[in-house]
């Protein structure tokens, strides 16, 4: 895959890489990190990274903004992204040939190229391993490129306690580690909240509900954001608050936003995913999501939900 994709790169004057909508740390990781690596190794190539700005996540990087006109006789590659529904900016199939490089389940195979490796622990990850297997045909990293990857890999394996975290994951990870870059306070930016998010936080804990004693929900509603002056982007990151409480083997965040309420899942073993497709979703084994567009179809997950742990 190593090769095809450079091959690709090297006939291409200009590439344009995407990611998904409401990205996270991998997302901005995978896209970040392989444009700076681009850029690094072939400076004659015009590299851009679009997208919709996620507020939480500027500390990363800002995306470019290209005319329509920028995508005639371009590569576009997409990472991290699993359907073409969820990719960020709807321009991309403008391009002359289209790439996806992702870690998900490839239920939707889009694209001229297909790199998905669903034992990766992150399309960053996937990325890193562009740039090894690709150095000696000319790639070159960059302590902006490894400050990326790392934060995505970070991100994607919750600083390295999820189970999609394996031997070589670790062994990129200390690797990265070793360019010029503040992983303190990377660290810090990716894992600080505002004082209004961590007042949510102690609002979850207290108000949230178990079902079947294996099942962990909380629901958060337009007015309750609102109250406590909490994007819906900013309660996401709350979700794996609920990961340490004894006996819970799943749980959920309901998260109301102005056009549909966000289902985040979350699993210790029990596969989840399949429940996600239900409500016009998907993800990974035991981290998923689905959009629901009713409260009443909140207890209709929470029920399956519970044949999934049966």
């Amino acid at each position: 895959m190593t090769n095809e994709l450079l091959n690709l790169i090297l006939q291409y004057d200009t590439i344009i890489v995407h990611r998904h909508v409401r990205p996270d740390p991998d997302a901005y990781g995978s896209q970040g990190g392989l444009v700076e690596i681009i850029k690094a190794s072939f400076p004659e190539k015009k590299v851009y990274a679009v997208g919709k700005d996620e507020p939480t996540l500027q500390f990363l990087r800002t995306l470019d903004v290209i005319a329509d006109e920028t995508y005639q006789g371009a590569l576009v590659i997409v990472c991290d992204t699993a359907n073409r529904e969820r990719i960020c900016d709807e321009r991309y199939h403008l391009g002359e040939k289209l790439v996806k490089i992702d870690h998900h389940p490839n239920e939707d195979p889009y694209g001229d190229l297909l790199w998905v490796d669903t034992n990766a622990s992150s399309a960053s990850e996937i990325i890193y391993r562009f740039y090894l297997e690709g150095k000696k045909q000319g790639l070159k990293m960059t302590a902006e490129a490894a400050r990326l990857i790392y934060a995505g890999i970070v991100g994607d394996t919750g600083r390295f306690l999820f189970p999609n975290s394996s031997s070589k994951t670790l062994q990129y990870a200390s690797e990265l580690i070793c360019y010029d870059f503040d992983r303190n306070e990377l660290h810090d930016k990716l894992y600080e909240m505002d004082e209004k998010v961590f007042k949510l936080q102690g609002y979850v804990l207290q108000h949230f509900q178990v079902h079947k004693g294996e099942i962990a929900s909380i629901a958060l509603s337009k007015a309750l954001l609102k109250r406590f002056d909490v994007l819906p982007s900013e309660a996401s990151l709350l979700v794996n608050s609920l990961r340490d409480i004894k006996g819970i083997k799943v749980w959920c965040f309901f998260i109301e936003e102005s056009d549909q309420i966000r289902v985040r899942l979350r699993s210790k073993g029990p596969v989840i995913n399949g429940v996600a497709k239900k409500y016009q979703g998907g993800g990974h084994p035991l981290a998923a999501g689905a959009s629901i567009y009713e409260w009443d179809e909140a207890a209709k997950v929470l029920a399956d939900l519970e044949q999934v742990i049966t």
